[in-house]
This record gives structure tokens, C-alpha cells and sequence, in this order.
């Protein structure tokens, strides 16, 4: 017998009522409440709303006085991970379920992005979990993931695919250091996301992508989706959340107490000037970011960029990091150069990690923290 889950669906949601009604939908899923099926909501917010990761600092992540001169609602998110730009252009998915007791979060995250991706996969996109929280596509990130567990049991994984994106809007209310300082953000960015629209050659917003994902999800897990409306209780339990919460100051002020770092190092090659920029927390590298005046960016630095994310600024491990990933063949420079380049750039990271506003996490569509 096919289960049945309940599908949601609605657009232009304004940022605190986004973000509210997920967390009110998870009430009727805590470990006490009856057993009932699984919510799939799929929907978009309305031009333009920016959101920031649970544990971040509003105003490292965000221009507020940008986001006021061209009416950007801010609110943030109960799960984690980085800035983002939700409107028109991209798809939010929230699935609402109780949370299983017999798999780790990276689990339940790894087997909701599979659905993500079979849905994906319907419009010819193939497209891959990587990191800690990203879907990508031929190496570019095409959707950024999250997930909390409340302490009733209750689970909402968040998904954010990029149907369509302005770059040029994103850098300009979104605080992006790497971005920003790089020459040609724009294609800096590009360099590292991808669109539903760039991977079809067609044109697509958050609405056009929604029936292929929840055909994804339905496929992945096997069930139908039946749609449906949210019930009054929640609609409530939503409207009480998004003045409590999600509108009040004292949680868009909250922020992670453990303060994170970011630096830079600059590296002459025979490709040109190179920089590199690190994320880091304490000797741990959140992300790291290489730029430069390439025509293509090489693939074996996108390799490195990879493998610094999660691993200590340990001269020995750096240094096998960078031969492994070939960037020093690619660059045409000394594998040791390289890797001293890393290092100083995390040592700089270090020296700045007390500065204010810190940066935490940085924005999902030019990753700083995978």
C-alpha cells in the first residue's frame, strides 16, 4: 500500500510568514502527538527576502541598509547554513516529519537531498550531495540543504533550489568578502553556482521546478503526494511565530557565541595573480575560496577548495591537500608555495577571529562554509 503524504503549496510568502509556517507545521509531529504522514511543502517568497542561517550574525551576513532601500524582507532561519535569497526565482521546500530516532542528522539530510535530486534529475539535471549541506551540479551548487530537530522530535528539512538567480541583486544585499573583493564577482559567482535555467538552456522559476520536485520526492520515498491545505491550528501557531519570532529583534539579533575568521593571502603564478580567502574556526577551515584572473576556473582548484573544507591548517595535512588536488601543476607553481600561501591565509584568519560583526557562516550561493 502507497502511503500518502500531504502536499503544500503556496507562493510569494513574505520572510517571517515563510519560515513560520514550517516551524508551526512541525507541532503536530512532536514524539507525544499521534502518528500522521509526512508534509511536503513547496513554495517560493515573494521579491526579494533575505535569510540567514540559524547560528549567524544578521548584520555580518546582510546590508540592512540595502535590504531597506529596495524593500528586502530579512528574517532567520531555525536551521543552519549560510545566507541566501529567496523570491520568485527559487524554490523553498520544507518536508515536515517526526524526526527518526535510528539515523544520525547527516543521514536524514543525505536521503531528503536524494529526493531533491530525483526531482532534479526529472528536468536532465544531475546533481550531487557534497560538503556538508549543498546539492551541485557539473561541480556548481544548485541547492543548499539544512535540517532541525526540535526538542519534541519534530524534523524540518529546508531545501533552497536555484531555479533562476540575480547575482548582481544577491552581492549587493548579501555581505560576501570574497566576492566583493575579488575582480569580476559576478563571474566569481558563477563560477560557483548554477541555476535550473543555465542547466536547461530554458527558463525557469521556483514555480515552474515545483512539480518536477515533488515528483522527485514522491519518487524517491515512494509515497503519493495528495495536495492539501494547511489546517487552522497551524495557520495560528504560524501568525503567533511570525510576531514572536521571526519579526522580533531579539531572534534576528541571536548569533553562534563562538566567533569564526577569515583572511586572505596573495600568490604570483605564471596564470596570473591568485588569492586565496579561508573561513576558518580556531585551526579548522569552514571554507576556502581561490580567485584570481582566470579565463576558465581550473578544475584542480576547484578540488582544493574542496578538500581544505572540515580540515585543520596543519602544514603537513595542507601540504598533501594541495598535491593531491593538482592545483600546483594546474597553476604552474611550487606545491610547497601553494600550501605556505594557505597557511598564511589561515593565519591571518586566526588573528582577525575576534573581529565584529563576525562572520559565521557566509552566504550559501558563494559558499564560505561548506
Amino acid at each position: 500500500m502507497i502511503t500518502r503524504w500531504r502536499l503544500l503549496s503556496d507562493d510569494a510568502a513574505g520572510a517571517a510568514e515563510g519560515l513560520a509556517l514550517d516551524e508551526a507545521l512541525m507541532a503536530g509531529y512532536a514524539r507525544d502527538e499521534p502518528a500522521r504522514p509526512p508534509t511536503l511543502r513547496l513554495y517560493t517568497y515573494r521579491d526579494h527576502c533575505a535569510l540567514i542561517g540559524r547560528y549567524q550574525n544578521l548584520a555580518a551576513e546582510v546590508d540592512l541598509d540595502a535590504c531597506r532601500r529596495t524593500g528586502t524582507e530579512v528574517s532567520r532561519r531555525p536551521t543552519g547554513g549560510g545566507a541566501i535569497i529567496m523570491g520568485a526565482g527559487q524554490l523553498g521546500v520544507a518536508l515536515i516529519d517526526r524526526a527518526p530516532v535510528d539515523k544520525r542528522p547527516r543521514e536524514i539530510i543525505e536521503e531528503c537531498s536524494a529526493a531533491v535530486s530525483a526531482g532534479l534529475a526529472e528536468l536532465g539535471i544531475t546533481a550531487t550531495f557534497r560538503g556538508k549541506n549543498d546539492l551541485e551540479a557539473g561541480g556548481r551548487k544548485i541547492a543548499g540543504l539544512g535540517l532541525y530537530i526540535d526538542e519534541r522530535g519534530g524534523m524540518l528539512f529546508h531545501a533552497s533550489v536555484l531555479a533562476d538567480l540575480d547575482i548582481e541583486f544577491m552581492l549587493e544585499v548579501l555581505r560576501i568578502p570574497a566576492a566583493k573583493l575579488a575582480d569580476k564577482a559576478v563571474a566569481a559567482v558563477g563560477e560557483r553556482v548554477t541555476t535550473v535555467t543555465r542547466e536547461t538552456g530554458q527558463a525557469h522559476d521556483g514555480s515552474t521546478v515545483r512539480e518536477f520536485a515533488a515528483l522527485g520526492f514522491a519518487k524517491a520515498f515512494g509515497v503519493e503526494l495528495v495536495p492539501g491545505s494547511a489546517e487552522q491550528a497551524e495557520l495560528d501557531r504560524a501568525a503567533e511565530l511570525a510576531r514572536d519570532r521571526y519579526r522580533e529583534s531579539s531572534w534576528l539579533s541571536e548569533q553562534g557565541a563562538i566567533p569564526d575568521g577569515s583572511g586572505s593571502a596573495l600568490l604570483k603564478t605564471p596564470e596570473g595573480l591568485l588569492r586565496i580567502y579561508l573561513s576558518t574556526h580556531g585551526d579548522l577551515v569552514k571554507s576556502a575560496v581561490v580567485v584570481g584572473d582566470f579565463a576558465i576556473l581550473p578544475p584542480a582548484v576547484g578540488r582544493l577548495e574542496s578538500q581544505l573544507r572540515w580540515q585543520r591548517l596543519d602544514p603537513a595535512a595542507v601540504g598533501r591537500i594541495v598535491s593531491a588536488s593538482g592545483a600546483d601543476r594546474a597553476l604552474g607553481v611550487a606545491a610547497d608555495r601553494l600550501a605556505e600561501t594557505v597557511l598564511i591565509a589561515g593565519r591571518q584568519a586566526g588573528k582577525l577571529a575576534a573581529a565584529a560583526p563576525v562572520r559565521s557562516a557566509g552566504s550559501c550561493y558563494f559558499p564560505e562554509s561548506k
